[in-house]
């Protein structure tokens, strides 16, 4: 699938969720088979040989495209919720968006010691979410050696709050 174009699948929304903000909505590549399958056929293409041992990922969308991952590489995967939606002890982190605070919690039993664990987002915007739930796979004892999101925003410089551990996206968009 050389040259498919990943944006024409990425809706761009003014003023959501609040004013100032775009919206970067992935829910075309969730609705177009050949996208979607773009997006985790590049996955497998970039992790295949790097000794992923589980993927974690962010909940709403994140879950979405590591799950499919996750089952291709035969892996598990470990969600990472909002904060009051784990029953079992978890581990938690705060931390700012670039519109308001969360917090973000994973079962302390769910975080593999000593393996090597993708995280993955949709959205790689601030780095806030992703710095955090990294914190936390690193506290349960798991190995964080890469980041990978399906759209980049480096204009709100994740890469500072990111920085020792390498990003990638399949698609960057500077300040528009």
């Amino acid at each position: 699938m050389d040259g498919f174009n990943l944006d024409n699948y990425i809706r761009k929304v003014p003023n959501f969720p609040k004013m100032g903000i775009l919206f970067y909505d992935i829910t075309s590549i969730l609705s177009t088979p050949t996208a979607y399958r773009y997006c985790i056929d590049k996955m497998i293409e970039l992790y295949r040989n790097k000794n992923i041992d589980a993927v974690a990922a962010i909940e709403a969308r994140g879950f979405l495209f590591a799950a499919s991952f996750a089952y291709c590489m035969n892996i598990p995967i470990i969600p990472i919720r909002k904060k009051g939606k784990l029953p079992g002890v978890t581990l938690s982190k705060k931390y700012a968006l670039e519109y308001g605070s969360a917090e973000i919690e994973v079962h302390r039993a769910d975080v593999p010691k000593s393996k090597r664990v993708l995280l993955t987002d949709d959205l790689i915007a601030t780095g806030g979410t992703l710095n955090a739930a990294r914190s936390i796979l690193i506290e349960g004892g798991a190995e964080v050696p890469e980041i990978f999101g399906i759209v980049g925003l480096p204009f709100l410089d994740y890469q500072k709050i990111l920085e020792h551990t390498p990003v990638t996206t399949l698609i960057n968009y500077d300040n528009e």
